[in-house]
C-alpha cells in the first residue's frame, strides 16, 4: 500500500479564525498554507474576500491566492490540479501543507471521495443563459437545470447562476446528470481535519457584522466600485457577497447604510451554509471559537501525533 502524505485542512464559516489559526499552526510545525477559498482565487477581489496581508500571513508563504484574472475561468477540477501539484512541492520540502478555507466543494475534490469531470467552459452556452437570465430572470435559467438534474438542482440556490450555468454545461457536454457524472475516488491524501465552530451563533454573527464595518472602512466600496467600473456586472461581481449588494449604491443611488446590511445579512446565511457543510464531515476534530482556539488546536495536533505529549 503506498503511504499517502500528510496534509492539515482548516475548515469553517466565514469570519471564524481560520486564517489565523493556519499561520499559527504553520509557524507550530513548519507548514505553508494553502487558500481553499473561491474568491481569493481571483485578483483585486482584496477586501470581499478578506484575504490576508503580509502581517497576517506573518513570514508563512500562501498559495492559491491571486491566482487568476477575473475575466478568466477558473473551475473546481482546476483547483485541484493546482492544490495538488503545490501539496507535493511542499511535502518534497519537509514541510506540512495546510489546507484552510470554507469553500466546502475546494476541500472536497481536492481531500476528500469526490472526483469531478474536466468539462472546459462553452463560452456559447453560457453567453445564451446568461441572457435568458437577464431576459426572463434567474429562475427561468434554473428551471433548465431542474429538468435537466433535478437532484443537483435541490443544492444549488436559484439565485446562484455561476453555478447553474456550469451545471448545465457539464450536463449538456457529458450527456448526462452531473450529479451522476460525478464520480468517487480514493481520498488521496492522510488528512487531520480541524474545524471552526460556533455553538453561540450569535457570537458568530456579530463577529461577521464587526468583520463587514471592517471590510467597509478598509474600502470595501472603493473596490466594488473599481471592479464594476472595470469589468462591469458580470456574474462573478454579481455572484460574489459584498459587491452584489453594493451594485445599486454605486450606479442606482441606493443607501449605503441599506446595502451594508444585506451585506451582513447575506454574510451570515452564508455561514450557516457553510457549517451545514462542513458539519457533516464526520471526520473533522471541531474547535468551539468563543474559547481558546489555539489551546484546543495544540491538544488536537498533540492527540495526533503532530506534537509531542
Amino acid at each position: 500500500m503506498v503511504k499517502k502524505g500528510k496534509v492539515i485542512a482548516i475548515a469553517g464559516p466565514t469570519a471564524s479564525g481560520k486564517s489565523a489559526l493556519a499561520v499559527w499552526t504553520a509557524k507550530k510545525l513548519g507548514g505553508e498554507v494553502i487558500s481553499a477559498d473561491s474568491r481569493q482565487i481571483y485578483k483585486e477581489f482584496d477586501i470581499a474576500s478578506a484575504k490576508p496581508d503580509e502581517s497576517e500571513k506573518n513570514g508563512i508563504a500562501h498559495h492559491m491566492i491571486d491566482v487568476v484574472n477575473p475575466t478568466e475561468d477558473f473551475t473546481v477540477a482546476d483547483f485541484t490540479r493546482r492544490a495538488d501539484e503545490i501539496i507535493k512541492n511542499i511535502s518534497e520540502k519537509g514541510k506540512i501543507p495546510i489546507i484552510a478555507g470554507g469553500t466546502g466543494l475546494y476541500f472536497r475534490a481536492l481531500l476528500q471521495d469526490f472526483d469531478i469531470p474536466e468539462v472546459p467552459p462553452d463560452k456559447n452556452l453560457r453567453e445564451k443563459l446568461n441572457n435568458l437570465a437577464q431576459k426572463e430572470g434567474n429562475e427561468a435559467v434554473y428551471r433548465i437545470l431542474q429538468e435537466l438534474d433535478f437532484e443537483l438542482s435541490k443544492k444549488i440556490h436559484p439565485n446562484n447562476t455561476v453555478k447553474i450555468i456550469r451545471a448545465i454545461e457539464v450536463t449538456k457536454a457529458l450527456n448526462i446528470p452531473m450529479s451522476q457524472a460525478q464520480g468517487k475516488k480514493e481520498p488521496p491524501y492522510d488528512v487531520l481535519w480541524i474545524g471552526l465552530n460556533a455553538q453561540n451563533r450569535d457570537f458568530l454573527y456579530n463577529r461577521i457584522n464587526l468583520r463587514v464595518d471592517e471590510m467597509m472602512k478598509k474600502g470595501l466600496y472603493e473596490e466594488a466600485k473599481n471592479l464594476f467600473e472595470k469589468y462591469g456586472p458580470i456574474d462573478l461581481l454579481m455572484g460574489t457577497i459584498g459587491y452584489q449588494e453594493l451594485y445599486d449604491c454605486i450606479f442606482c443611488g441606493a443607501q449605503v447604510d441599506e446595502a451594508v446590511e444585506k451585506i451582513k445579512q447575506n454574510t451570515r446565511r452564508y455561514a450557516k451554509r457553510q457549517l451545514t457543510w462542513f458539519r457533516a464531515n464526520k471526520l473533522i476534530n471541531w474547535i468551539e471559537i468563543s474559547e481558546d482556539a489555539f489551546a484546543q488546536a495544540e491538544e488536537i495536533l498533540r492527540n495526533h501525533g503532530y506534537l509531542t505529549k
